[in-house]
């Protein structure tokens, strides 16, 4: 085993903070220095939360700590998706590799900029989409991307979730937190099925939102939520609301000339159910239930931004991929008009 690499997080408010924390703490490979929070009174609830997680991680006073700190190299920036794009900007310019757990703002200018500073002095730049390892996807993408299932005329994504009104130790992620965020729970969910979507069909011609508020207290907050992306010889629908019942029936669907892909749920993800309109790859003509596993979150995903840094792998996507997520993300939100 080589020498473990230096790594820091910086906040915690961020839906995925904890887990990605964790994965960071388990990784053999990894040392994690600490964490900064910029809120105390957040760094305070979290101590005294009795999280086992908590307790096991030193945290970092200013900023700068981190970032003057040659000997770490990367940072993943799990702050609130208010305050990251800034964290994110601070810690490129530091000359720090980082995994960015998304969206990546809403200024899509700042983030371009973002993304130049990392290309011109080679560092990795890695969005937190947690489905890029998912065997389920990845089959889904590989059948879809390689021509297995013909030519791609339609995709849907369904992926609901239930949050509460008010969450006073974590406001970030209530309806109220996540009403300042133009779209919504579309702004703050819909990133992930961009990821999948546009990495087999590329940048839609189009696209068309319904943003509803149709059972939240907090008027702007938008709880149902369509985006519906036009291509040349194809549709891509996404759907999700913050008011679906638990446990939520994640979907996601890809339908060729020669073959469609349905997968319910993908979490947990259990099955593939794949239609072929002849035998092929070692599948039979028709239905076949194709088995997949029930990866962790986030643990493949990270592993390959550890992998990536030490240059044993290329990154899972290029920076113009998470580009193109970030722009068909704020296009579908009402932030980007064209």
């Amino acid at each position: 085993m080589g020498k473990k690499i230096r790594l820091a997080q910086f906040g915690t408010k961020h839906g995925h903070a904890k887990g990605v924390l964790e994965v960071m703490l388990a990784h053999s490979d990894v040392e994690v220095v600490g964490v900064w929070e910029p809120d105390k009174r957040r760094q305070d609830i979290l101590i005294q939360s009795n999280d086992p997680v908590w307790k096991k991680i030193t945290w970092i006073e200013r900023s700068e700590q981190v970032l003057s700190d040659k000997t770490i190299i990367a940072i993943s920036s799990e702050g609130a998706n208010n305050e990251s794009l800034d964290h994110t900007e601070a810690i490129i310019k530091a000359g720090k590799h980082v995994f960015y757990d998304k969206p990546a703002g809403e200024n899509f200018n700042q983030f371009k900029n973002i993304v130049e500073i990392a290309k011109l002095n080679k560092l990795h730049l890695q969005m937190g989409y947690m489905f890029r390892k998912h065997q389920g996807f990845t089959k889904i993408s590989d059948w879809a991307k390689s021509g297995f299932l013909g030519n791609i005329f339609q995709i849907r994504a369904h992926m609901s979730t239930w949050i509460p009104e008010i969450n006073p130790n974590s406001e970030n992620t209530s309806r109220k937190g996540v009403s300042q965020h133009k779209g919504g729970i579309l702004y703050d969910l819909a990133g992930h099925m961009f990821d999948q979507i546009v990495w087999i069909l590329g940048r839609p011609k189009k696209i068309t939102s319904f943003l509803q508020n149709t059972n939240s207290v907090a008027e702007r907050f938008k709880d149902n939520t369509l985006a519906v992306c036009e291509y040349p010889d194809a549709l891509a629908t996404v759907d999700i609301s913050a008011i679906e019942p638990q446990p939520m029936a994640r979907r996601y669907e890809v339908y060729g000339t020669e073959g469609s892909a349905v997968m319910e749920p993908f979490e947990p993800a259990k099955k593939i159910r794949l239609c072929l309109t002849e035998a092929k790859g070692g599948y039979q003509a028709g239905i076949n239930i194709v088995p997949i596993s029930n990866d962790p979150r986030y643990v493949g995903t990270f592993s390959e931004f550890v992998k990536t840094i030490k240059g044993e792998s290329k990154p899972l996507r290029d920076y113009d991929h998470e580009l193109l997520v970030q722009e068909t993300l704020l296009r579908s939100t009402g932030n980007l008009s064209y």
